[in-house]
């Protein structure tokens, strides 16, 4: 084990950077905070657990060399775009109508009329394991983190530490949000905040789909 402690030095700056990224703006942090406002503190711990799960298969991609392969195949990344583009767009679609329901047709804070377990789970996942920028970011990290022929040990504790760190922030998000306070704020503001999901979403799919690889 102090061997494997000696490694923390490296490992540092590269934290510090996965932490800050984890924590900004985007898809998955969205679709956390709609899920816990929208059906409750349940359906976002749920696609926060879905989230968490999509980045640790990236982990292990990245740590078995398999994102490597990946990218010397570009046409494997390129489709992993379409489809988190896509399906970033069909969420946004998913936030338009409901934001053009009126408030007596929209389901608030109930998870069991709406998304199952299943359901927000697949969803969290899908979110994160269609986005080819994760293998990237993973890459960074082990290539960065570490230094070359660092042990296993090394690379398990890399990945340990920065999994467990994101689920602890996306949880965060998920009790944040699920709040008496912020339920009634989504009460309030319903149309608007969905409507803005729905504008970022559409960036989002519509930035992936036109970016370059």
């Amino acid at each position: 084990m102090p061997d494997v402690l000696s490694y923390l030095l490296y490992m540092w700056p590269a934290y510090v950077a996965y932490i800050i990224n984890v924590a900004s703006p985007g898809p998955a942090n969205f679709a956390i905070i709609g899920a816990s406002i929208s059906q409750g503190r349940r359906a976002g711990l749920i696609t926060a657990l879905g989230i968490s799960c999509g980045s640790f298969t990236w982990a292990c991609a990245a740590a078995l060399g398999l994102a490597t392969l990946l990218r010397n195949y570009a046409i494997a990344l390129e489709i992993l775009k379409v489809l988190g583009g896509l399906y970033l767009i069909y969420l946004a679609w998913k936030a338009y109508k409901s934001a053009r329901l009126p408030d007596s047709k929209a389901v608030i804070g109930n998870s069991k009329t709406s998304y199952t377990a299943r359901q927000l789970w697949l969803r969290g996942y899908a979110i994160h394991v269609t986005n080819p920028k994760a293998i990237f970011a993973w890459l960074a990290i082990i290539s960065l983190g570490l230094p070359q022929n660092a042990p296993t040990a090394a690379i398990v504790l890399i990945v340990g530490v920065c999994i467990t760190s994101s689920l602890m922030i996306f949880i965060g998000y998920a009790m944040l949000f699920s709040t008496p306070h912020a339920l009634r704020g989504y009460k309030a503001a319903r149309r608007w905040i969905e409507g803005t999901m729905a504008i970022f979403y559409s960036a989002a799919g519509l930035k992936l789909l036109t970016s370059r690889i």
